[in-house]
């Protein structure tokens, strides 16, 4: 089209053909604005000196500039990790793809994909052109399919080793209480037992404190690892949901009530922070409290020496919200990506599914839950629930107008 204008100039026209050409191509203008302006992406064209020329309405919504145009762009972005960014990538002219960098516009914590390519223009490189999409959705989803496809994982494997476990523990249960009961009916079975040595008085009785001491600790190693199994069979059976109307701040309520004494034993305050006219969420909830104790329980693990765990509840047109903070040691930013996923954890005892579990039941429901964190600053882990009798509604369609006197 820039051809068409330019021969079109070349030629002698008419005061009614100019005014008729550049009507053309205000219209042409205006109608590559508006292309840009209606993209998803940012874009931002700089000149030859490397200051900031044009930027369409995405580039000024994803990056915090201190106006729109003039002034080399590293000097207009107010995020002092960016600014150095787009700086060494324009003056060393490299060609940047897909460069993730983190960006705090209006106090949302956003990932942004950049990529800067040069501007070429009639065969000479005549300034830069900079594209900025917003990722964090999409890192978002990627994370929950690989935690979806973890899960799947986590179905074949633990649904294969609980069976093979569950039945022999249960054996290995039986026969040991059968021992204990052999040993306590008299010294005979204890002579049998210890190989035909006959122990009596003070003898017998330092074996008969051994024995007990021995399936002590037996019995508490079956328990243990039948809590894994338990654990596991949890993870992998299909969940059936009773879903209906359910008071996440009376379930609060339930949970505090519960762990009370408990978190006051590990010298930790509980403390309630419950929204006024909490609409009812659509949970079923059996399950959400296991998935709320399942935090706790990890926020309690988070303060071995106490601190302060707040449960909170919340709502917004479409959910229901409930949180559970603690003051505790904190997520490195390194193990963020990682907590959800099964088999994951910093305990030295544990499963690594309390986290995974929670996790699942709060997909279950078609809700979410997320964490906010940061190393040695707490935790907050947040479930976002449906609200009961609340459906997705699509907003009208409000397009231009067609035909003469046809209205929005």
């Amino acid at each position: 089209m820039s051809d068409f204008y330019r021969r079109a100039l070349s030629k002698s026209l008419t005061d009614a053909q100019y005014r008729e050409l550049l009507v053309s191509a205000s219209g042409e203008i205006f109608r590559l604005k508006a292309v840009l302006d209606s993209l998803p992406s940012g874009i931002l064209v700089c000149d030859e000196g490397h200051a900031l020329s044009m930027a369409n309405k995405a580039a000024l919504r994803l990056l915090p500039l201190a106006q729109a145009e003039g002034g080399p762009l590293w000097e207009l972005v107010l995020d002092g990790r960016l600014a150095a960014f787009f700086k060494k990538a324009l003056l060393e002219g490299d060609r940047v793809l897909e460069r993730e960098e983190e960006s705090s516009a209006r106090g949302q914590a956003r990932l942004l994909s950049i990529s800067v390519h040069p501007l070429v223009d009639r065969l000479r490189i005549a300034g830069s052109l900079v594209h900025v999409e917003d990722i964090t959705e999409k890192r978002a989803r990627e994370t929950r399919l690989r935690r979806a496809e973890n899960l799947a994982s986590l179905t074949t494997l633990a649904a294969g080793v609980a069976h093979e476990i569950k039945n022999p523990l249960g054996a290995i249960s039986i026969h040991l209480q059968l021992m204990q009961k052999a040993l306590g009916a008299g010294n005979g079975m204890g002579d049998a037992v210890s190989g035909g040595m006959n122990f009596s008085g003070e003898g017998w009785g330092q074996t008969e404190s051994l024995f007990d001491k021995c399936f002590g600790i037996l019995n508490e190693e079956v328990d243990r690892l039948n809590r894994i199994v338990v654990d596991f069979l949890f993870a992998v059976r299909p969940m059936t949901l009773e879903l209906g109307a359910g008071s996440l701040n009376l379930i609060a309520r339930e949970l505090a009530e519960f762990v009370g004494a408990e978190l006051e034993q590990s010298r930790i305050r509980l403390l309630l922070e419950l929204a006024e006219d909490l609409p009812p969420a659509l949970v079923d909830e059996r399950y959400i409290k296991q998935a709320l104790l399942n935090l706790v329980r990890n926020a309690q693990a988070a303060m071995p020496d106490g601190g302060l765990l707040t449960i909170s509840t919340s709502a917004t047109d479409s959910e229901a919200r409930i949180c559970v903070s603690d003051t505790g040691s904190g997520i490195s930013q390194e193990n963020m990506g990682k907590i959800f996923e099964p088999y994951f954890t910093t305990k030295d005892s544990g499963t690594g599914l309390g986290l995974t579990l929670a996790y699942r039941i709060a997909r279950e429901h078609r809700g979410d839950i997320s964490v906010d964190s940061k190393e040695g600053g707490g935790a907050s882990f947040e479930i976002s629930l449906p609200i009961h009798g609340k459906s997705r509604r699509f907003l009208p369609y409000s397009g231009p107008e067609r035909g003469r006197g046809s209205g929005r």
